[in-house]
């Protein structure tokens, strides 16, 4: 197999930032909408129309196909439909779950690759951000619109910084640091990564990242400790952390207690998996959590650690 690395030095597309009047479209790529979300996706799409877009709904939006939100060939085409289609400007997945993998190699990127669109969505999107990575373009990891499920209050940043990536503003976050930050340093490089048991899923494929001077984030949810330790030693073993410039911890939501207590903080397991000379910067709000701030993969961003806050500033790029 032969794989189509991006190293840190290439500069990737970076698809047109929304204008008024542009259309998105809503696809489910993975997971079941149930009929009780439905709601919430009009809700989204009512959204994105009060920012002055246009929203298209995939044509199997709300099909049911067991786990999966219609069947794999009625997923792919919703996808594939938006890929091709030139008056569409970015593909806004509904939600995640599980199933992404499963039609990725059914798509055909050819149209893509000359007329490239935003590709927005985290967890089971991860899949997603990896493939595309690697085929040159510039994603964006941020809230899908199940995340409206959360209480308006929480997700303000989260909104914000989505329309900001979209229409082209600047992105500038300041996190509160761990005692855990192991670095003084500022780094500077292009950010990749998402969820943890999918870029581990990823190992061995043609969607396998290169994290050579690369900032790698992380984040995950709903795992047990010795899970994530097992996942961790597998990007290890495939060398993801050894040459990377350092490593952002978004959410790890919802870790399962087992019978056999870990012995170790996430943090501190973390820290023992990574190797001593790589920063590591932890508590970014990103994830599975309600404040969902948006990043852009394949983007250059300078991280600065300060006294009690580290800053994340992306690059700003025209097109």
């Amino acid at each position: 197999m032969s794989f189509s690395f991006i190293n840190a030095q290439q500069s990737l597309k970076t698809p047109a930032y929304l204008q008024l009047g542009d259309t998105i479209a809503i696809v489910a790529p993975a997971g079941i909408l149930k009929p009780s979300r439905k709601a919430v996706v009009l809700q989204a799409k009512k959204m994105a129309e009060s920012w002055g877009l246009k929203v298209v709904l995939g044509k199997h939006l709300f099909k049911q196909a067991n786990h999966f939100a219609g069947t794999d060939d009625e997923r792919c085409q919703d996808f594939q439909d938006a890929l091709d289609n030139k008056n569409i400007k970015a593909i806004w997945a509904a939600r995640g779950g599980y199933g992404s993998v499963r039609i990725l190699d059914k798509l055909d990127f050819s149209q893509f690759k000359i007329n490239p669109k935003w590709i927005i969505g985290y967890s089971d999107i991860t899949a997603f951000h990896n493939h595309i990575h690697n085929l040159g373009v510039e994603t964006i990891h941020g809230m899908m619109p199940t995340s409206l499920e959360e209480k308006p209050e929480t997700i303000i940043h989260t909104i914000a910084s989505l329309k900001n990536a979209l229409f082209g503003k600047s992105l500038q976050y300041t996190v509160a640091s761990s005692k855990y930050n192991n670095n003084n340093r500022t780094i500077t490089a292009p950010i990749v990564g998402g969820n943890l048991a999918i870029l581990a899923s990823m190992l061995g494929s043609e969607s396998q990242l290169n994290t050579e001077n690369k900032i790698l984030f992380i984040e995950e949810i709903g795992e047990y400790k010795y899970a994530i330790d097992r996942m961790l030693q597998s990007l290890k073993r495939a060398n993801y952390f050894t040459k990377a410039k350092a490593i952002v911890i978004g959410n790890m939501t919802k870790v399962k207690k087992n019978s056999t207590p870990w012995g170790s903080s996430i943090e501190q397991l973390i820290l023992d998996v990574v190797p001593k000379d790589i920063p590591v910067f932890f508590n970014f709000p990103a994830g599975h959590e309600a404040d969902n701030r948006t990043l852009i993969f394949g983007r250059k961003v300078q991280i600065t650690n300060n006294t009690n806050s580290y800053s994340v500033y992306f690059t700003k790029k025209t097109n």
